[in-house]
C-alpha cells in the first residue's frame, strides 16, 4: 500500500488498516500484483499497476515520471528467504511484462536499486536490483539518483 498513499495515510493505517485496504483492492477484482508459487507456497510477489495508481512516484524527484507515455510499474518484490539468490525476481518481472502486456501495456517501468559494494539489506532493495532488471530485459532510460535508475521494457 506504500505507493498507492500519502507516506502519512501508509503510517496512520500500518498494520491490520493496510492488510484490510490491499483486501478490498483484491476483492473489487483489481490485480495488485503476481504471486510466485512452489507448489501450494506463495514464495514471492511482484507488484505491478499502471502507473497513476501509485501517486507517490509522482510526487518523488527522482521517480518523477520520464515523459508523458503512459507506463505500468514494478515498484515491489517480495521473496521468501528460502528462495532469495535463485533468480526467482527475474522471474517475477518476467511475468510482470507478461501479465502489463495481456492488459494493454506497452511500456514496463522499474525503479531498482543499484548496489554499490557488498550485499545490501533487503528492507534496501525490495524495490528490486539493477542485474535482475538487466537479466529480464529491462533498459536504463533515466537516472536522477547515482544508486536509483529507471529502467524500461518496451513492448
Amino acid at each position: 500500500m506504500y505507493w498507492r498513499l500519502t507516506r502519512t495515510q501508509f503510517y496512520e493505517q500500518q498494520g491490520e488498516l493496510n492488510h484490510r485496504n490491499i483486501q478490498a483492492l483484491v476483492d473489487s477484482g483489481n490485480i495488485p500484483g503476481i504471486l510466485a508459487y512452489s507448489g501450494d507456497e506463495p514464495i514471492g510477489w511482484c507488484s505491478i499497476a499502471p502507473r497513476e495508481e501509485f501517486p507517490t512516484l509522482g510526487r518523488s524527484r527522482i521517480l518523477k515520471p520520464v515523459d508523458d507515455q503512459p507506463v505500468w510499474s514494478v515498484v515491489c518484490f517480495f521473496v521468501a528467504r528460502n528462495q532469495r539468490r535463485k533468480g526467482l525476481t527475474v522471474d517475477l518481472l518476467k511475468a510482470a511484462v507478461d501479465f502489463a502486456r495481456s492488459n494493454g501495456a506497452r511500456i514496463v517501468e522499474g525503479y531498482p536499486v543499484e548496489q554499490k559494494s557488498g550485499k545490501a539489506p533487503v528492507v534496501f532493495i525490495y524495490t528490486g536490483v539493477l542485474s535482475a532488471f538487466k537479466q529480464a530485459g529491462f533498459s536504463e532510460v533515466l537516472r536522477r539518483s547515482e544508486t536509483r535508475p529507471i529502467m524500461r521494457y518496451y513492448l
